[in-house]
């Protein structure tokens, strides 16, 4: 029992972020969460890859599945409540050596994301066909979202706990594992798209299925490690209890997550239906790209950042608040230069982003032109993930929530509406709502963070 218990202690200690060098520490947790990132929006991407291509669809599949992303999105919105809001207070807990708290806070959110998930499945069902026409669907593309979303609504609770379980692995240091979650689900769903979609002509059926399954074997995947012998923090049935103190504390951090994805939601609609008006299904499908673009672009952003967010919240915890101050100067660094090769990218070679989902000229010819102007200045979004990142690592919830909805609901939403209706912008103006909210909100953000995190953390090392 001895060297079991010293091999325990040896166990824990590898994954003590208050020792070892704060870059190194960091790459260690990003570099194999970039690659589930990468991985994560793959398998997402892959279906509107295939779906591009269904014969005799043409682009109104592609679109229709478009249309549907407003809702997909507010399903993941959930999942970033519950998924942001927990990891972030188990790091601080774990920094304090409170691992029994760590692990209530842990099971309070695994309950919550069950709970959410089966009321996702029955509002969802009740609502989806008034709400995919108000979010931009005509009756070309309607039968197409309406199939899509039906049956990915139906594992939302596989989506919730996968999308929000997945962060109390990587805030142990387990990244590893937590990339091996996206990658069997990738695996699964890569494979089985094309055998749905051609072989058994199911057409987007067929990709909603295949996410769906993808997704119940990346759930099922977290629950055996997070009640196995190897984790640092166990899943029990006996922390599953709601305590109101935690759900709340769970609950107010997350909100920052939850209201990015509802604000990406909300702008998705207006987007839409603003295309839909000035330049019709072809605008719709081009944004459709555009977004798909953004998300793996934004890929080794979103993976750095989660890893860096337990290396400064565990530190915070643990009063290294130097090494806190560390993390921030080397997480912002990598962010900025990242942001600014994919700006300059973007504006050299933007039909082959495009080409990658559909290459028909009406598409393309539309896209390069909307992709220039909706990248430019891509670095500035980088000081908004770095800014909120440090905010929601230390458990800084209203500050996190305030910035969550400036760029989106008060910058962005508002300049889509208003854009299209001046100097004849038309489309134009809808791309160009989303630097100039980067530009205002990331600096806006950043700049802040500053002056209230790098005193703060000053005082509290005196």
């Amino acid at each position: 029992m001895q060297w079991m218990k010293k091999l325990h202690e040896a166990h824990k200690e590898e994954h003590d972020f208050s020792q070892g060098n704060i870059p190194g520490n960091i790459l260690r947790l990003s570099l194999p969460l970039m690659a589930g990132q990468f991985i994560n929006v793959l398998y997402s991407i892959v279906d509107r890859m295939y779906i591009g291509r269904i014969p005799g669809a043409d682009s109104s599949a592609l679109t229709g599945v478009g249309v549907s992303f407003p809702i997909i999105t507010v399903v993941m919105a959930f999942a970033f409540l519950i998924g942001t809001g927990g990891p972030p207070l188990c790091s601080i807990a774990r920094g304090k050596q409170e691992d029994d708290k760590a692990e209530t806070i842990m099971g309070n959110a695994f309950a919550l994301v069950v709970i959410a998930g089966v009321l996702i499945i029955i509002l969802g069902l009740l609502v989806k066909r008034p709400l995919l026409y108000a979010l931009g669907a005509s009756d070309a593309t309607f039968p197409y979202a309406n199939d899509y979303i039906s049956i990915y609504l139906l594992g939302s609770v596989f989506v919730m706990i996968s999308m929000g379980m997945n962060g109390f692995i990587n805030c142990q240091g387990f990244a590893g594992i937590g990339m091996l979650t996206v990658l069997i689900g990738a695996v699964i769903n890569i494979v089985l798209d094309p055998v749905f979609i051609f072989l058994f002509h199911m057409g987007v059926r067929g990709a909603a299925i295949a996410t769906v399954i993808s997704q119940a074997v990346s759930a099922l995947w977290i629950v055996w490690f997070l009640t196995g012998r190897r984790t640092l923090l166990r899943l029990r049935a006996g922390c599953m209890k709601l305590k109101i103190t935690y759900v709340k504390d769970i609950l107010a951090l997350g909100l920052s997550g939850f209201i990015m994805q509802a604000t990406n939601c909300m702008v998705q609609i207006v987007c839409n239906v603003t295309l839909q008006s000035f330049g019709g299904d072809v605008y719709v499908g081009v944004m459709t790209i555009i977004n798909s673009v953004r998300e793996v672009l934004s890929v080794p952003v979103n993976g750095f950042t989660q890893g860096a967010q337990p290396i400064i919240g565990y530190n915070y915890g643990a009063g290294k608040y130097d090494r806190v101050k560390q993390g921030i100067k080397f997480m912002s660094v990598i962010c900025i230069g990242y942001t600014t090769v994919v700006w300059i990218l973007t504006m050299l070679i933007p039909g082959a982003f495009i080409a990658i989902f559909n290459g028909s000229g009406e598409l393309m010819e539309a896209g390069v032109h909307a992709m220039r102007i909706y990248f430019f200045g891509f670095c500035f979004m980088s000081l908004q993930f770095s800014g909120q990142t440090v905010f929601t690592g230390l458990g800084k919830a209203k500050q996190a929530i305030f910035f969550s909805l400036l760029r989106k609901a008060v910058i962005v939403v508002p300049l889509t509406l208003i854009l299209p209706h001046m100097a004849s912008l038309g489309v134009n103006g809808v791309f160009l709502a989303e630097p100039i909210s980067n530009f205002i909100g990331g600096i806006a953000c950043f700049v802040t963070m500053l002056c209230i995190m790098w005193p703060a953390l000053s005082r509290k090392k005196a």
